[in-house]
């Protein structure tokens, strides 16, 4: 694992962006995916049915597989119970790994912010300006909760699944930064 970004080889073809909620993965996918041409799949428009409901991990499973069945792609997303079928097709993994503080604050902002031009909902879910609100804050304290054992749960699958994988672990934005300059 490496913690300084090296140069982004020509294999680069599939790769997986993951981290803590408020990580910066949309973004970063997003900077990614201008520099190398590599069609994005946002883990979240695909995974949510209409009105906001959950499929059963099977169906995700199976949805997922398709999603993931082209030869080029960066998948945007930090689904644990399925990492390990994004694992399996990847050549690279770039966790942001972003300290708690940092992603709370993300996510407080962003339940005020309006939504980015572009921004996709899963089909069949609308987004009140409140559910927003809402879900965002209720975020900042999932966050919370869970800062200590999302990294290790995610470093855990990444060791148990990806070690044919290149996998980059950038703490900060300066490391973003020379990552995606390289």
């Amino acid at each position: 694992m490496s913690e300084i970004p090296g140069a982004i080889s020509v294999g680069l073809r599939r790769v997986v962006v993951t981290g803590m909620a408020g990580a910066g993965k949309s973004t970063f996918s997003r900077a990614l995916s201008a520099i190398t041409g590599l069609p994005i799949i946002v883990l979240d428009v695909h995974f949510w049915k209409p009105g906001w409901t959950e499929p059963t991990e099977e169906e995700w499973r199976e949805q997922q597989r398709g999603l993931l069945a082209s030869d080029d792609w960066i998948a945007d997303g930090n689904y644990h119970a399925t990492l390990d079928l994004r694992l399996e097709r990847a050549d690279t993994v770039v966790f942001l790994d972003t300290p708690w503080w940092i992603c709370a604050w993300r996510a407080l902002v962003r339940g005020i912010r309006t939504r980015p031009v572009g921004f996709e909902l899963p089909k069949g879910c609308d987004e009140s300006r409140w559910r927003r609100l809402r879900d965002e804050w209720c975020l900042v304290w999932r966050i919370w909760q869970d800062r200590r054992s999302e990294r290790e749960k995610e470093l855990g699958i990444l060791s148990q699944h990806g070690r044919h994988v290149a996998v980059y672990l950038l703490r900060s934005k300066r490391a973003v930064r020379q990552f995606l300059d390289t």
